[in-house]
């Protein structure tokens, strides 16, 4: 069974940073593209960054220059540091990650989000 979990959101300051973190837990044998992406009070969801696993990187252009995607292969984990925060950065962020678990198909797994708010 493939988990993903999110961490880190919360509360900050306009201008402020936020660093979340997302790991795989459960029978992980590899981990292709990891995404990010976020849902606002009455919006749809829509993806903020991306990363391959050549490091590759993707981000809307709404955060380009301020958010940074990264992550850890050995610790099957994907980081979003986040700066210059704004007040319509405030979300539900969520990962998603396909997974190769160590038996059974390749699949999309998303973790339950956490919630990001941005004061002014």
């Amino acid at each position: 069974q493939v988990q993903l979990l999110e961490s880190g959101g919360g509360l900050a300051q306009e201008g402020g940073s936020l660093e979340l973190s997302c790991v795989a837990s459960g029978s992980v044998y590899a981990m292709n593209d990891m995404v990010w992406y976020r849902q606002g009070p009455g919006q749809q969801r829509e993806l903020v960054a991306a990363i391959n696993p050549n490091g590759l990187r993707n981000y809307a252009n709404s955060v380009r220059g301020r958010f940074t995607i990264s992550r850890d292969n050995a610790r099957n984990t994907t980081y979003l540091q986040m700066r210059a925060l704004k007040t319509e950065d405030t979300a539900v962020y969520y990962c998603k990650a396909q997974i190769a678990p160590r038996m059974g198909p390749i699949l999309d797994y998303w973790g339950k989000g956490t919630l990001v708010t941005v004061s002014s």
